[in-house]
């Protein structure tokens, strides 16, 4: 009884040290338990919005996941498509250069991945916004969870609108204008004036290989899917133009800038004029011939007034507008005979490139050439016509100006007569004839190669009256022979052969000569065909006792010879005979009328003087150099002229015509 008893207590020992040690383990944990309670009591209201889906109604909890299974596809396509278009971007932010085909290629996949996103991104973003519209209207999710989820979606539908490739399309474009524009560059190469030999008048072949242009086009292609077409245009009239001057500027055209202001008359740019022609049929045969063609086998593809308004622009920004430019400054400048021929010459440049500038510029996007050229065409033409029908009117100006004081031919007389035969030469007849067609259908009136003709001859009468006009103005009746003389032989030999002599005909010719051959009898026998009679044989028969009466006969007469002869040399000296043939003969009658007869009387009467001992005072002249005197008469010198223009044709035609001019005192 007693050992069952110390066993129970035995037991019970056991168990209650078991207890003790099992309240000590748990009193440790309590205590380690309580930070932990702490955390769990922190994290009770996220852990309660967790699990709140699970305290959702069933039928909410049961549609949920067909929203999900609805929104994840087409999300999941999207996220497949952007990780596409990440995989392009190496390839496309490399050269395009090394293989233009295949770059072409990666962008045109990148386009169609965009396009993909841009019609699906918008419907993933949709559903997902269903979804969240379905959470928060079931109250399945958190509140905060929800509005940031909102504020994610909201972003993503405006990044839609926006680059969903960073940028990547926009940077590939740019390098294919890159490579468009150096494409260009290295082959677009000046072509220099001496290359386009000939007046072949055939379409100049395109300026880029056949190859470079495919690429071209390539390239066009995407740009233009693009919306980039105007600065494709952009780069390519800048590079082409810049070719075009290029060109242009190894002719030395500062010319063309010349202003109105900076020269008196057309004759002080003349050669400026006559490069003017040739550089324009160069530029329009050769340089925008060629860029028309290019323009045309570039952009033909995209449409006519694409690649026209492209040519152009390049033909205006190269300087076509500058050549026109020119010659409308020319037309403005002052009027007088010379402009007449070069206004001829401007019509006959732009007539002769009639045909090319129709084809070239006479599309609509050249409306400012089209409008420039006709302007000039117009101030040609009216220009042109204007001076030749005032031509007679400014002759008969020129009448009651006195004549030349030195017998000359007077420089209009000289300059009417070369004028006219230019005229009616076959340069500037043709010309001037449509000139004036044109001229005279503007008004309405019918033109006949008569009244050409016509005006041409009333002008050479014109010149005759004047001429009649200025002999008798003469004071000096031997002056007016020799003025007389000169004239006439001047019209005859100058005219005889030529398209104004065939005209005027053989007797207006002959009739001219012989009036030559009149004054030139008559100047001879008032002028120099007087002086040996100053040399008389009367009284001088030597006799015994005669001498002395003789020798003071012989002094007398030699002095007044020397008198006479000497105020006769000292006014014709000055006097001028142009005409070389002329000049030589009347010198040569001179001779003929006085040294014989002097030589005679110094080798029968010299010796009376010779032993005096102021022989040198009659016996003044040898034989020998009253010749080479007399054969030195009339020459030409040079001599500074004034203008030939009286007041009247100064105010018209303006100042600084060289070749019709006078001295200050008379016409020369």
């Amino acid at each position: 009884m007693e050992a069952s008893r110390i066993e129970n207590l035995i037991r019970a020992k056991k168990s209650l040290k078991i207890s003790l040690e099992k309240s000590k383990s748990v009193g440790l944990a309590l205590e380690k338990a309580g930070p932990r309670l702490d955390e769990i009591r922190v994290r009770l209201p996220s852990l309660g919005s967790a699990v709140r889906p699970i305290r959702a109604e069933k039928d909410a909890l049961a549609a949920v996941g067909g929203h999900i299974n609805r929104a994840v596809g087409p999300a999941a396509a999207v996220l497949k498509v952007f990780d596409a278009v990440h995989g392009l971007e190496k390839s496309l932010l490399s050269d395009p250069r090394t293989d233009l085909a295949g770059y072409l290629s990666v962008l045109k996949r990148l386009q169609e991945a965009l396009r993909f996103l841009g019609d699906n991104c918008g419907l993933a973003i949709q559903w997902l916004e269903d979804i969240v519209e379905y959470l928060e209207d079931n109250s399945v999710a958190d509140k905060v969870y929800l509005a940031n989820l909102k504020k994610e979606l909201k972003n993503l539908r405006e990044s839609q609108h926006g680059e969903l490739d960073g940028g990547l399309l926009d940077a590939a474009l740019g390098k294919l204008e890159d490579e468009f524009r150096l494409l260009l560059s290295e082959n677009s190469v000046p072509l220099p004036m001496a290359s386009a030999s000939g007046d072949q008048a055939c379409i100049a072949p395109s300026p880029l290989p056949v190859s470079v242009v495919h690429k071209l086009q390539a390239i066009l292609g995407r740009l233009i899917a693009n919306d980039r077409l105007d600065r494709c245009v952009g780069i390519y009239v800048e590079v082409r133009s810049s070719n075009v001057r290029a060109s242009l500027q190894a002719l030395n055209l500062d010319y063309l800038e010349i202003s109105l202001s900076e020269f008196n008359d057309v004759q002080s740019i003349e050669g400026y004029i006559a490069q003017w022609g040739k550089h324009l049929e160069f530029a329009v045969k050769h340089l925008f011939e060629a860029e028309y063609k290019l323009c045309n086998d570039v952009f033909e593809r995209i449409g006519l007034d694409v690649w026209m308004g492209c040519f152009s622009k390049i033909a205006a920004q190269a300087g076509i507008l500058a050549f026109l430019q020119f010659g409308k400054t020319v037309t403005e400048s002052k009027k007088d005979p010379i402009k007449l021929l070069k206004l001829l010459d401007i019509f006959a440049s732009l007539n002769k490139l009639r045909l090319d500038f129709n084809r070239l510029f006479g599309g609509a996007p050249c409306v400012e050439i089209q409008n420039l050229t006709r302007d000039l065409i117009k101030s040609v033409i009216d220009g042109a016509a204007e001076i030749f029908w005032e031509l007679l009117v400014q002759v008969e100006l020129q009448r009651p100006n006195p004549p030349p004081m030195d017998g000359n031919v007077p420089r209009l007389v000289s300059f009417i007569t070369d004028y006219c035969n230019k005229l009616l030469g076959d340069d500037y007849k043709p010309i001037l004839t449509q000139v004036l067609i044109i001229h005279r259908s503007w008004k309405r009136q019918s033109f006949q190669e008569k009244l050409l003709v016509n005006e041409i001859l009333n002008i050479v009468k014109a010149v005759e009256q004047n001429v009649e006009t200025w002999i008798k103005a003469y004071d000096d009746p031997i002056l007016s022979n020799f003025f007389a003389m000169n004239n006439h032989w001047h019209l005859c030999k100058h005219l005889k052969g030529t398209k104004l002599g065939e005209l005027l005909g053989d007797s207006w010719l002959r009739e001219h000569e012989q009036y030559k051959d009149y004054y030139s009898t008559i100047f001879l026998r008032d002028s120099w065909g007087k002086l040996p009679g100053h040399l008389s044989r009367e009284g001088l028969i030597l006799f015994s006792g005669g001498r002395a009466t003789a020798r003071d006969l012989v002094k007398k007469r030699l002095k007044k010879f020397n008198e006479v002869f000497d105020e006769m040399y000292a006014k014709q000296t000055s006097w001028i005979m142009p005409e070389r043939d002329l000049r030589e003969k009347t010198c040569q009658l001179i001779v003929q009328a006085v040294v014989p007869v002097y030589r005679s009387y110094m080798q029968n009467y010299g010796p009376l003087v010779e032993q005096d001992a102021s022989s040198t005072k009659y016996a003044k002249y040898t034989v020998q150099k009253l010749e080479e005197m007399l054969l030195c008469l009339y020459r030409p010198r040079p001599v500074r002229h004034g203008s030939l223009r009286s007041s009247t044709f100064s105010a018209k035609y303006g100042n600084g015509v060289p070749d019709l001019r006078r001295t200050a005192s008379a016409v020369v």
